[in-house]
């Protein structure tokens, strides 16, 4: 960890996320807010989050894009979608700054290209920055190492009406760390929605299911269902700051980072 100030940029800081982020940075000692970016037809751009969005910050402006972003900085934090994430990964890669990406729905192409570019800068990505959720991931391999015979094994997620993917990068990231631990092809073994007369369930298979509604902020459960037993491990997410607190933690631990592509399983030490 460093104990500089770490200046940082937010991208789509005017969004749910973006101004959570904004506003613990400024409550952060290590952090601090070098400046904001918001799409070119924004009515932010030019503006201090301040007169933007009334966040007591009169430096910090609003700008186009992170090459106009007047103030110097060391890190990029970013949770916007995956189209704005990836322009903003090969601008970290060009500019040799470190980035904390929390963006889900990448297509594989994509993670492989955040991969591949990240050779050139050290980079954070994962698809929750919870540092509840991350133990939950610990947990469920180390569960699924036990009962490695007659439990099936079922995610269910629940989000916001609003999110845009389905399931959640985190319901899906479960699914890898389980399909990995029961050595099984996901590609195969996913089920992803049931109805009709579908017949009885197979030993191999992993469910994902998923539910919107209302203004759930996250929720997980790892369902191991055996004969007269069930396990279940659940997080809830209360509220948005568990995820920004994560990726605040993620931005101090890069500082002085060599370049390279890393998860949170490696900021909490849990590999």
């Amino acid at each position: 960890m460093s104990s500089k100030i770490i200046p940082c940029a937010v991208t789509g800081a005017a969004g749910r996320m973006g101004q959570r982020i904004c506003q613990m940075i400024l409550d952060s000692e290590p952090l601090d807010l070098a400046g904001m970016t918001e799409p070119k037809n924004s009515p932010y751009l030019g503006k201090t989050l301040k007169d933007a969005l009334g966040i007591p910050c009169d430096y910090a402006t609003f700008a186009e894009s992170l090459d106009t972003i007047t103030t110097d900085f060391d890190v990029i934090i970013d949770f916007t979608f995956p189209e704005n994430s990836m322009e903003t990964v090969r601008f970290a890669s060009k500019r040799k700054k470190a980035a904390v990406i929390g963006t889900t729905g990448f297509s594989e192409e994509e993670k492989a290209e955040i991969k591949e570019l990240s050779n050139s800068f050290p980079c954070v990505c994962a698809p929750n920055m919870s540092m509840g959720v991350n133990t939950l991931f610990k947990i469920a391999n180390d569960v699924a190492k036990i009962l490695t015979q007659g439990f099936d094994i079922e995610i269910i997620e629940a989000h916001h009406k609003f999110k845009k993917d389905a399931p959640s990068g985190t319901a899906m990231r479960l699914a890898e760390i389980l399909a990995d631990a029961y050595n099984r092809d996901l590609e195969k073994t996913g089920v992803y929605q049931r109805k009709g007369f579908i017949g009885e369930r197979t030993k191999e298979e992993i469910g994902i299911q998923t539910i919107r509604a209302g203004d759930i902020v996250g929720e997980h459960t790892v369902m191991f269902g055996g004969i007269g037993e069930r396990l279940e491990l659940i997080h809830r997410a209360q509220n948005r700051d568990c995820f920004v607190s994560g990726a605040l933690f993620a931005a101090e631990w890069l500082a002085g980072k060599p370049n390279g592509y890393y998860d949170m399983q490696d900021v909490l030490g849990l590999r």
